[in-house]
């Protein structure tokens, strides 16, 4: 047997991802299953985009560029960042990865040593951990509450701080939780930061396109220019343009962060795929009413979701402002019963087991978040599909709670 090292094997495989593929691969046994595991649009890259690429191809843009991206794909990010934030920056300030997530461990691995924490804010996306134990780092969590729509205080946050606070992770809007940070929020955080010079920020904002819920996006770096000083942003063109399979993503900071993310990514994966940067091009700087559409689209089922879940007996659960996402507390309506197995529901790992089992609906558990209690819906999928997978899910819990049998949904 050959010996994997120490840091793979302590490696927690994405649940997200298993969720969505278990729910893909019982599909493609002809089971009837209902997945809001996606985290992911269900609409398809603009036209216009996607053409850009294509001409980049046709015109052979197939070699090597740049490690940190071309200077007019990082500039158009630059022009982004000032016309949408009123962020003062550069190309040197920016570096354009393979997806948001690669970005994230790149900052990840230049920043932290080991010894170092991720204060991290709970419920936080489930590849944050995993990251920073990459680099050597622990966690220390703040637990965010159903009650706060998951946000934390300026107390909570300075509470939490010690000499090894090396790096907070802030995602607005959320995944999983669907909530936004108000720009007052995150002053109020941002004072508590500038008191602790070694503190950075991470600001993952790459739903900051899909808000809907009254109050106006605010990038973090944007508060002031020394907050920016203190901050990476992390962002792409995955969700706001739905190019998740594109793997594109930038991260915009201080210049001695950014050169140092190009320098690890030199040795790791060159530069993102050169015919994939004029289409970054286009959809920064082109037509963006298909993003406008989208976001109108996420909006109606956001209410509509939030609607029929909120009306399950025992379940809390916070409207959705952002993402495409929802995070109910079901701890309350199913935890202690047994589903018709006779297996105990103590869980939400247990429950979202029994649901995909019993109702075949995919939910996502809330472990990972670090929230034992939530799981989490992705309503990136038709209103058809989201009451189809809600009438199986009331179904379900009430009759968990009748403690009657649950009828066998035909495959």
């Amino acid at each position: 047997m050959i010996q994997l090292s120490d840091r793979v094997t302590k490696l927690k495989p994405s649940s997200t991802l298993a969720v969505t593929a278990r729910a893909r691969a019982l599909k493609a046994e002809g089971v009837d299953v209902v997945s809001f595991g996606a985290g992911e649009p269900d609409f398809g890259t603009p036209e216009h985009i996607s053409a850009a690429a294509w001409e980049a191809l046709q015109a052979g843009r197939t070699r090597y560029e740049d490690t940190a991206g071309t200077p007019e794909a990082r500039q158009a990010v630059a022009r982004y960042m000032k016309t949408r934030h009123g962020l003062e920056v550069t190309a040197q300030n920016v570096i354009l990865s393979t997806g948001a997530k690669h970005a994230l461990y790149l900052a990840f691995m230049a920043i932290m040593n080991p010894g170092d924490e991720l204060v991290l804010p709970s419920p936080y996306w489930v590849s944050y951990p995993e990251q920073a134990a990459l680099a050597g780092a622990s966690c220390r969590v703040v637990p965010g509450s159903v009650d706060q729509d998951f946000k934390i205080t300026p107390r909570q946050l300075e509470e939490a701080l010690t000499e090894r606070s090396r790096v907070l992770m802030l995602c607005s809007p959320s995944n999983p939780a669907g909530t936004t940070y108000t720009r007052a929020e995150l002053q109020a955080l941002a004072e508590v930061v500038l008191r602790h010079p070694r503190l950075l920020v991470f600001s993952d904002e790459i739903y900051e396109r899909l808000v809907y819920g009254g109050d106006p996006f605010t990038c973090f770096a944007s508060l002031s220019p020394e907050v920016a000083a203190r901050t990476v942003v992390f962002n792409g063109v995955s969700k706001a343009y739905a190019m998740t399979g594109w793997r594109v993503g930038y991260a915009v900071g201080p210049t001695e962060v950014i050169s140092a993310m190009a320098k690890l990514q030199g040795q790791m994966t060159s530069s993102i795929t050169s015919f994939t940067m004029p289409a970054v091009v286009t959809a920064l700087e082109g037509p963006q009413e298909p993003v406008d559409r989208m976001v109108a689209e996420f909006a109606r089922r956001a209410e509509h979701i939030h609607r029929r879940m909120s009306a399950v007996p025992g379940v809390k659960c916070p409207r959705p402002t952002g993402a495409f996402y929802i995070f109910p507390d079901i701890s309350q309506a199913v935890f202690g019963r047994r589903d018709p197995a006779g297996r105990l529901l103590d869980t939400a790992q247990a429950f979202a087991e029994s649901l995909l089992e019993h109702a075949r609906v995919a939910v996502v558990p809330g472990e990972d978040f670090g929230a034992p209690d939530h799981v989490r819906l992705s309503f990136a999928t038709s209103m058809e599909q989201i009451d189809k997978g809600m009438d199986r899910f009331v179904e379900f819990v009430a009759r968990l709670q009748a403690g009657t049998p649950v009828p066998a949904v035909n495959p």
